[in-house]
């Protein structure tokens, strides 16, 4: 079974009112970018009548890098999804050891190379994420989630990758709430309208989660010193560019663009603030900051 190309995504990828773009457009213009993440979160947010039906495994991945020392409002957070065991869920906890372990059973030394050169946990969460889905598919979730305890099986109906869309406000310095942002934001405005890499729901070898990977690893392979940007090379920076690039060339091959962009994702879980671990360099942003 195909999906049908929804409106607005049908080969047309200037259809936002933008002159053509370019692959290179994407990686290199955020402004030009984050208004075609605004018109593919408007347009991939809205209800599908068919999609490929090979479903995402029932599988819930998560990481912390030090399983021997996991605290415990982190783990209470995390026990949070073994409710979805009953509903046929089974649950997959990684830590440094075990994800290092598994990336150089499943990839060769080069994705283990890159794996060590994450300076912080959370970059090798976010590289984990996506060496596991890759090959694997299934639903990754960050340690900080806590499920709502809602439904979640329409997100396993069928084999789309689904992300979560995010939008910044650069001049407040505030996150807005990605529907309403789609509302008040046409113009583009201060607005970034980006992804998360958080939950990340995808069949195995979804062409987007491979090219995010790919990417992370030739750029962590690369660096040659200093700090790293944990969001372009690892994070949702990284996932933001390999999700355009693959709906702008699946729409120029009038193809459907196998993605839903999930706008109520605190429906199903929410990140919990505070907890302990980020008071200090296990925060990643405060780590940064200290570089």
């Amino acid at each position: 079974m195909t999906t049908p190309m929804p409106p607005g995504l049908s080969g047309h990828p200037e259809a936002f009112g933008e002159c053509p773009l370019t692959a290179r457009d994407i990686e290199d213009d955020h402004a030009r970018r984050s208004r075609y993440l605004r018109h593919l979160t408007g347009v991939l947010s809205k209800p599908t009548t068919a999609a490929p039906v090979a479903p995402v495994p029932r599988v819930i991945v998560q990481f912390w890098d030090d399983g021997a020392h996991l605290p415990d409002d982190v783990q209470e957070c995390m026990t949070s999804w073994a409710t979805l065991e009953d509903q046929g869920f089974r649950r997959e906890v990684y830590d440094d050891g075990s994800a290092r372990s598994l990336i150089a059973c499943l990839f060769d030394d080069a994705h283990t190379a890159a794996f060590d050169s994450c300076s912080h946990p959370a970059m090798r969460s976010d590289y984990f994420r996506l060496c596991y889905l890759a090959r694997n598919g299934g639903f990754y979730v960050d340690a900080d989630d806590v499920y709502q305890g809602t439904d979640v099986t329409h997100l396993f109906c069928d084999a789309r990758l689904r992300v979560q869309a995010l939008c910044y406000d650069t001049v407040t310095d505030t996150m807005v709430n990605p529907r309403q942002a789609l509302a008040s934001d046409a113009q583009g405005g201060t607005f970034i309208h980006y992804v998360n890499n958080n939950p990340l729901i995808a069949p195995a070898g979804h062409p987007v989660v491979v090219a995010a990977l790919e990417a992370s690893t030739a750029a962590l392979l690369a660096h040659t010193g200093g700090c790293l940007d944990v969001q372009s090379v690892t994070g949702p920076g990284n996932l933001t560019v390999a999700l355009a690039r693959h709906a702008l060339d699946q729409q120029r091959s009038n193809q459907p663009v196998d993605v839903e962009i999930l706008l109520d994702w605190d429906t199903v879980a929410v990140s919990r603030w505070p907890l302990s671990y980020r008071a200090d360099e296990r925060n990643w942003r405060l780590w940064r900051q200290q570089q």
